[in-house]
Formats: structure tokens, C-alpha cells, sequence
């Protein structure tokens, strides 16, 4: 059974972490997301614009 990803992993180290090329994860605007940005936050940023 998959794991679920950790909600206080960054987004750097979750794209090292599934080889994926930097840049890969976007915001939910589209942009570019910082590395440093944790993904617990970029989780609860998709939900409040799903809701809206």
C-alpha cells in the first residue's frame, strides 16, 4: 500500500524525492512554486480555490 506524502515535506525535496524535474509542482495559479514552500500549505491553497 502507498504512503501517504507528509504535509511538512517541501516542495524541493518532494521533487528530488519523486524525480521529478524542478518546477514540476506549480501553484494553484499555475505559477512556479518556491522550493522552500511546504506542502501542507500548497494543499490548503488548492482546496480554498477549489471552494471558491
Amino acid at each position: 500500500m502507498a504512503r501517504k506524502i507528509r504535509k511538512d515535506i517541501t516542495v524541493g525535496n518532494l521533487e528530488k524525492k519523486l524525480q521529478v524535474p524542478e518546477g514540476t509542482i506549480r501553484n494553484p495559479d499555475g505559477r512556479n512554486t518556491r522550493s522552500d514552500k511546504k506542502l501542507g500549505t500548497l494543499r490548503k491553497e488548492a482546496e480554498k480555490k477549489k471552494n471558491s
